[in-house]
């Protein structure tokens, strides 16, 4: 396992490089170029730039994230052909530079969604992202995005550039006659043209699951159960069309058995990273970030790091969506202290885990 944090850029997080090299274990960042639009090509000057600021601090750049997935490509417009050829065009770049796995999506529109990104913890007054369904009814998706933007303390989020939803209606009325399968057809399109690339130069893409687990909005989403995945494999039979375990993210429906999950994908080789998490179950499709120590929500963080252990060891590992504790404030669910914490955290599960075997 090689420990990551990720970093949005010097630029862009007023988490800085020293700060992420000084938590203990930490071998490198799971990077973001945030200020690239959805369907522009990185370019090798930007990338060797970000990623030779990486190891100057000390660390490893191998996990790139959030190279998103145009919506034009989702919907299978012909003008997806242009968007593809970036796509492939930036996936060459960041191979140059050492870059082994990019994480993506195939969510239409909304990456992840929340309806509040600092809702108070009672029990010790620390703040976290929050979900909640009734809350989601009484809002429409363009709601939903202005109190999103509003409540950002001035930060980016991924997902949520204003360049991609200033159309946000236009989009939502292409998605309206979209089925699951329809949308399954285009990822296939997408995967084809993509996967033999990665396989040349050796990167694997690894797909992030919904967040939340469950549709939005109407919108077809095919990435939140054991059995999407599964359909995703078959997609394109390939070691380079892999997922980021996503704890949280799968984990936000208890249906969802994480370590199973784990187990199942791990197996088929088919895990490339994870995202380690966990989420507070307040109800019906309603929950909260906790404290990554399993006894603060309801995943059991100990018995995922023994399925990565037991079906794929070697991968790359961060801790995700913190909550704000000590006064901080920043990016929601990307402070540093509550995740510096998480990854000590599943670090010392880590060396548990080895040193009971």
């Amino acid at each position: 396992m090689k420990m990551t944090f990720r970093w949005y850029g010097k630029d862009s997080d007023p988490v800085s490089l020293q700060m992420i090299k000084q938590i203990p274990g930490m071998s490198g960042i799971m990077g973001f170029l945030d200020y690239k639009p959805a369907g522009e090509v990185w370019t090798e000057d930007e990338i060797k730039d970000y990623i030779d600021g990486v190891h100057a601090a000390g660390l490893e750049c191998e996990v790139i994230e959030s190279v998103n997935v145009h919506e034009d490509i989702k919907m299978g417009l012909p003008s997806r052909e242009k968007y593809i050829e970036n796509y492939i065009t930036t996936i060459r770049n960041l191979a140059k530079y050492g870059v082994k796995v990019i994480v993506y999506n195939f969510m239409p529109v909304f990456d992840w969604l929340r309806t509040d990104l600092a809702r108070v913890i009672e029990e010790d007054g620390s703040n976290s992202l929050y979900y909640d369904e009734e809350e989601i009814k009484g809002m429409t998706p363009v709601d939903i995005v202005k109190k999103t933007i509003e409540d950002c303390n001035g930060f980016s989020l991924p997902g949520w550039e204003p360049e991609r939803l200033a159309e946000l209606e236009t989009t939502l009325k292409h998605y309206e006659n979209l089925t699951a399968d329809d949308l399954r057809v285009n990822y296939k399109y997408f995967l084809d043209k993509i996967i033999p690339v990665c396989e040349e130069v050796g990167i694997r893409m690894a797909c992030h699951p919904d967040d939340p687990a469950w549709p939005i909005f109407g919108l077809p989403r095919i990435a939140h159960s054991i059995e999407d995945f599964d359909k995703i494999v078959a997609l394109h039979d390939s070691p380079a069309n892999a997922f980021c375990l996503c704890s949280g993210s799968l984990g936000s429906n208890p249906a969802n058995d994480i370590p199973e999950a784990v187990r199942h994908f791990g197996k088929m080789d088919r895990i490339a990273c994870a995202h380690v998490r966990n989420v507070k179950y307040l109800g019906e499709r309603r929950f909260r970030e906790a404290a990554h120590l399993s006894s603060t929500g309801d995943l059991d963080l100990y018995e995922i790091m023994k399925a990565i252990d037991e079906t794929c060891p070697d991968i790359y590992v961060r801790p995700d969506h913190g909550r704000m504790i000590w006064g901080e404030t920043g990016r929601p669910g990307y402070g540093l202290y509550d995740r510096a914490l998480g990854a000590t955290y599943i670090n010392g599960l880590w060396e548990a885990i080895q040193k009971n075997k």
